[in-house]
């Protein structure tokens, strides 16, 4: 962000904080109903936000444009099928923003078409870009939380195959990190877009609105 814009922030917030919510309580049920009950003793069973906001990383996504939520943690060991409930468990996060997303576009559909929407068109202004940020900041950490580097959700996936060979597994789970937050900065100094995934937000986020009856 050049400048900050409270007016901005206050229409993306409602979108945050949902995806970031949903998106770790996902992790949680999903982990628990696996046979894991770390995340449910630490409370994180919940769609309460404070127990899933990280202060610092939601600072970040409101001031940078990127940012995170306290991870889910779990015990590997506990789980009732380990190879197949940690991708189980993994996946449930951004799926979760998706159907979010979904229902959202849907929900946003039906009132932009309904007679109530042209007899409250300012409201109806402000409601849309809330609509709208929710929307594709939802689709946004559904894709983006695919990238296959740690600690992003879709790391296990790529270290799901690597774990017969334990020098590239150790390699990839320590360094990941370090790469995907080196690759953000470069991108944020330099410009240079090295995450190009808007297009395939934009893409999903206007086909699902087109497809739900959106014009």
């Amino acid at each position: 962000m050049g400048s900050f814009d409270l007016a901005r922030v206050l229409k993306f917030l409602p979108g945050i904080i949902l995806g970031l919510t949903v998106h770790e309580y996902s992790h949680a049920l999903v982990a628990h109903m696996c046979g894991d009950s770390t995340a449910k003793d630490q409370g994180r069973v919940t769609l309460n936000p404070l127990k899933h906001i990280d202060l610092l990383g939601f600072l970040m996504l409101i001031f940078a444009g990127f940012g995170w939520a306290k991870p889910v943690q779990f015990n590997e060991q506990n789980l009732r099928n380990p190879k197949t409930d940690v991708i189980k468990i993994a996946l449930a996060g951004p799926f979760s923003n998706a159907v979010i997303a979904m229902v959202l576009s849907i929900i946003f559909s039906l009132i932009s078409s309904s007679d109530t929407a042209m007899h409250l068109k300012p409201v109806m202004q402000i409601l849309s870009e809330v609509f709208i940020y929710a929307i594709y900041i939802n689709w946004g950490l559904f894709i983006f939380n695919l990238i296959p580097l740690p600690p992003l959700d879709g790391s296990h996936l790529l270290l799901s195959q690597f774990k017969r060979f334990p020098v590239l597994y150790n390699a990839l789970y320590k360094y990941g990190s370090f790469l995907l937050f080196g690759l953000i900065i470069v991108s944020f100094t330099t410009k240079i877009n090295l995450f190009p995934i808007w297009p395939v937000i934009q893409f999903i986020g206007e086909g699902f609105l087109s497809l739900v009856g959106y014009r």
